[in-house]
């Protein structure tokens, strides 16, 4: 006891003298007390530790285009320099930038948390944050506002019995520019097991999908784009159980129905226009109808694409079994009932030069300079013929470098012949990385940017075949202004979403806030792509894992889907499709959350309000109605109100919850709904006429 309460004397004066300005370096803290062991916090796995972002101060010759303060360091503030607050070093602790979080399970064996808390040096004296703690969701620190260049305040908090501890901060009143936050010389002392970070408190996986019924239900976009006497396949998206009997009337003559399987085959009409078509789908319990028009013209992907990519999952690994074994399991799953067509094959599918390995190596090229795949893929065209068969689309990826991101053979000097031999093959989509271009040619101006994917981008509007261009260079030099100018279809806006931030809780909130700017350059045939959707058992991108599940939480999935479907993005999961349960599959399998994604207008949601709790997006339809999503960022359930007048609405609007798909009423100002940690309220609008 003596003991104890000795080192409690000195770290009170040690505290006493940081805040005084007396020593200038804490370095280490007094040993634990007999019995006890002690951890600093720096030294658990910051992987876990949420921080939003902060402000975007983009350079547009990075490679990771949004400069959005990286990931939490241990030891060093965000910006990788020594933690200093007040003038005042800390060789221990924790930097990270506002909003941000960190749970630790303590399974009831922690006894105390001591250290420091303050801005680092680094926000040149600007910036307020608070710090706070909380035991089992119970407030047990709380900071106050502290700012920029005010001295260390001591933290020293009893943790008798706490199973989960909670180290948050927040920003304060003048929004999050310059809140570099330092937990200094943070440790817990303990019994027993150490404590471990872990990624927030368990939830439920509740599905708000309901269940498709036994009758059809037409699950298709309104509008499909296609070029003149180009080949045409449509698998009409439809559930309800089957056999179910499909019809299109007015269906141009050079197009056929496969009546059985509902599957559309064909060359386009030579003459431009759109072609009205009305499909029907009947079984043994009901018949629907719906309108699907055929616009014939030169834009593609009036819809954001749809579909699955191996990258997240297969990696390195990839064989054609597993893409076919996609093919089968979109089918299979029921996601193509909903829209999912593309068969996407990422990296390594081709020759890796210098390899010695027998079924990676090999010459690259043919005597003719057409470029190989390797022994995984023995037969292209018979790969996209079997998935072609299922009335779904095949993707291909290269790079316009001389290898690809993983090291196999690029198209640098091949681009025409490599494009004719995609479109000989049968393939329906390109994905084309920038990788190892930036190796043969110094971007300096946009037009070294633009050079290679224009190149690309012409050779591809001359093929016999309609090809969706997805422009893969991770936003460098705004590739969102002059995507549409080299026929891109799609662009990633950020870099991967499995590695911004330095962890996926990161990086969805990092890249999403982002690409929710770039609001205004999406429209039919042209969007904003954020990467894939990672839900399910996804791979972890930095070691190219085997799956395991997303460790992203419930409440987190759904935000994720969410956002894309506001933000008009592709669609792309790149999940294990083996391991899909009754969970993952309401999340990717809702008719009217993806309806928004597709809906014909093609407007993406706009940023009505963004805060470091909470932000809102809305997006315009195209019968009048505004989607809405209210987005908790904060660690607790909050009440997330959105007012009528934000949203330039005008008069009563029925309010639907499109999650549940569930009508909650007429109401005439606004809406208010309580969103729990890190979730969704995602709503449908439509105005009530109001009677004289």
């Amino acid at each position: 006891m003596k003991k104890w309460f000795f080192v409690d004397v000195v770290r009170s004066v040690v505290a006493a003298v940081v805040s005084w300005g007396i020593v200038s370096s804490v370095t280490a803290a007094e040993p634990a007390p007999e019995g006890l062991k002690e951890i600093g916090v720096w030294e658990l796995d910051l992987r876990n530790m949420t921080q939003i972002w902060g402000p975007p101060r983009i350079d547009p010759k990075l490679l990771v285009h949004p400069q959005i303060w990286g990931e939490p360091q241990a030891n060093r503030n965000v910006q990788r320099q020594p933690l200093k607050i007040a003038g005042q070093t800390f060789t221990h602790g924790i930097g990270t930038f506002a909003p941000s979080a960190l749970y630790i399970r303590l399974d009831g064996q922690a006894e105390r948390l001591r250290g420091y808390v303050g801005v680092d040096d680094a926000a040149g004296g600007r910036g307020s944050v608070q710090f706070r703690v909380y035991a089992d969701g119970t407030l047990v620190f709380d900071s106050g506002l502290i700012c920029g260049g005010q001295p260390a305040k001591p933290l020293d908090v009893p943790l008798a019995n706490v199973h989960l501890l909670l180290l948050q901060v927040a920003c304060g009143d003048d929004g999050w520019e310059d809140d570099y936050a330092n937990w200094a010389d943070i440790r817990l002392t303990y019994r027993g097991a150490a404590p471990e970070s872990v990624t927030g408190p368990e939830e439920p996986r509740v599905r708000l999908t309901p269940y498709p019924g036994p009758e059809p239900v037409l699950n298709h976009p309104a509008v499909y784009g296609c070029r003149p006497g180009r080949p045409v396949i449509f698998r009409i998206p439809c559930t309800g159980r089957r056999p179910i009997r499909f019809g299109a009337e007015n269906l141009p003559e050079c197009l056929e129905l496969d009546v059985e399987n509902g599957i559309i085959r064909g060359r386009a009409p030579e003459k431009p226009g759109s072609y009205p078509i009305k499909l029907t789908a009947e079984n043994a319990f009901g018949k629907t109808t719906g309108q699907w028009t055929l616009v014939v013209g030169d834009t593609l992907a009036l819809t954001p694409p749809m579909g699955w990519n191996n990258w997240y999952i297969h990696y390195n690994r990839v064989k054609e079994a597993d893409i076919r074994a996609a093919a089968d399991a979109l089918v299979t799953s029921g996601l193509a009932d909903y829209g999912y067509a593309y068969v996407i094959i990422d990296d390594c599918w081709m020759v890796k030069p210098d390899s010695d390995d027998p079924i990676l190596g090999g010459p690259p090229r043919d005597e003719q300079g057409a470029i190989r795949p390797n022994r995984n893929f023995p037969d292209m065209k018979a790969l996209t013929e079997y998935i072609h068969a299922k009335g779904l689309k095949a993707g291909i990826y290269t790079s316009p470098g001389p290898k690809t991101c993983a090291g196999y053979v690029g198209s640098y000097q091949h681009e025409e012949i490599d494009a004719r031999k995609f479109a000989e093959w049968g393939f329906d989509f390109l994905k084309y990385d920038w990788c190892t271009y930036r190796q043969v040619v110094e971007a300096k101006s946009r037009e070294d940017f633009i050079r290679p994917y224009k190149l690309m981008g012409d050779v591809l509007r001359t093929l016999d075949r309609d090809i969706v261009f997805n422009i893969c260079q991770y936003g460098m030099d705004s590739v969102w202004e002059w995507g549409p100018s080299v026929g891109g279809n799609c662009w990633r806006t950020t870099n991967d979403l499995g590695w911004v931030g330095g962890a996926l809780q990161r990086g969805l909130y990092q890249v999403g806030l982002f690409n929710a700017q770039l609001w205004e350059y999406a429209r039919p045939g042209h969007w904003n792509d954020p990467d894939y959707l990672l839900i399910g058992w996804v791979g972890d991108a930095k070691v190219q894992g085997l799956g395991r599940p997303t460790p992203l939480t419930p409440n987190e999935q759904y935000t994720h889907m969410s956002m894309w479907c506001l933000m008009a993005a592709p669609l792309i999961f790149s999940g294990d499709l083996t391991k899909l349960d009754e969970f993952t599959l309401g999340i990717l399998c809702n008719r009217e959350v993806i309806a928004v994604n597709q809906d014909p207008l093609g407007r993406q949601a706009r940023v009505v309000r963004k805060k470091p709790e909470e932000f809102v997006l809305a997006k315009p339809l195209a019968d009048g109605a505004v989607a809405v999503g209210l987005f908790n960022l904060d660690e607790f359930p909050r009440t997330i109100s959105v007012s009528w007048e934000e949203l330039g609405c005008t008069g009563p609007q029925r309010v639907r919850d499109l999650w549940r798909q569930k009508e909650l009423g007429v109401f005439s100002s606004g809406f208010s709904a309580e969103v729990s940690r890190h979730g969704v309220v995602m709503i449908r609008l439509s105005s009530v006429a109001v009677l004289p």
